[in-house]
């Protein structure tokens, strides 16, 4: 079986694009050690981490998840290690979460080196388990996955970028927080098992009526959550934060009527 050029140089831009997140994490991860070694403020190194996952790597896996990891899917040697990355990937944002809300230096470092070694564990098994069939297969298409991942990647930064700099209103006042808060239904997942969270969040989604809401209460801001929104549902959701922590966040998700 023979490998085409152009699938050849995606599976090169792939893996150098991992190659560049894991050696971003790892340098991250190493600046909140320091910090912690030297006695100083580790809190901004843990801010950096946090916010390159949300900001690349979530993205990242999202796209994957549309676009490679539906395709290897549907191998049957490549389903079950499908299913296991995708874990993986809650697991990370998970772990985002404990990061942030780490109490203590030491606590922080703990974390922080637990999310290097597991982003450095998914990537080799997507490097060196997932990809290559892919890659063999004569089926797949590895440029067009590319370009798929790359458009998927692209559309969420945009979106997390206008929410951030005011492109949609994400803090209501705490009058329309109390009557959401009574009239939707409310999730609340810090009780269920990190890997089983997002499921259950896009289950109550979709059983919602077109132009009804429910209510998600988090122990973190689950803003990678809302790329995974606006990869799945793009200008089919509402998202509105009620609470933005630092203990609990509390965000109005719903469901837009169709145009």
């Amino acid at each position: 079986m023979t490998t085409s050029h152009a699938g050849n140089e995606a599976f090169t831009a792939i893996l150098a694009h991992h190659r560049s997140m894991e050696d971003a994490v790892t340098a991250k991860v190493r600046d909140i050690t320091r910090d912690v070694a030297n006695a100083d403020p580790f809190e901004p190194a843990v801010e950096r981490l946090a916010a390159y996952i949300g900001d690349e790597v979530i993205p990242h896996a999202i796209a994957e998840e549309q676009s490679i990891y539906q395709v290897a899917a549907q191998r049957p040697h490549l389903a079950k290690l499908v299913d296991e990355m995708t874990v993986e990937h809650r697991q990370i944002d998970a772990l985002v979460g404990r990061l942030v809300r780490a109490g203590s230096g030491e606590e922080a470092v703990e974390r922080a080196v637990e999310l290097g070694r597991l982003f450095a564990a998914h990537v080799g098994k997507e490097n060196d388990l997932l990809l290559p069939p892919l890659v063999e297969d004569q089926e797949v298409d590895m440029s067009e996955l590319l370009g798929q991942m790359h458009r998927l990647t692209e559309s969420a930064r945009r979106h997390a970028g206008a929410a951030e700099t005011g492109g949609a209103s994400e803090t209501p006042s705490s009058e329309a927080a109390g009557i959401a808060s009574i009239a939707e239904p409310e999730l609340d997942v810090r009780t269920i098992v990190p890997a089983r969270r997002h499921q259950e969040i896009f289950a109550t989604y979709a059983s919602l009526v077109p132009g009804t809401a429910f209510v998600l209460v988090n122990d973190h801001d689950p803003k990678p959550l809302r790329y995974q929104f606006e990869a799945e549902h793009t200008g089919e959701f509402s998202w509105e934060y009620l609470d933005t922590g630092p203990r609990v966040w509390r965000v109005r998700i719903g469901r837009e009527q169709p145009a």
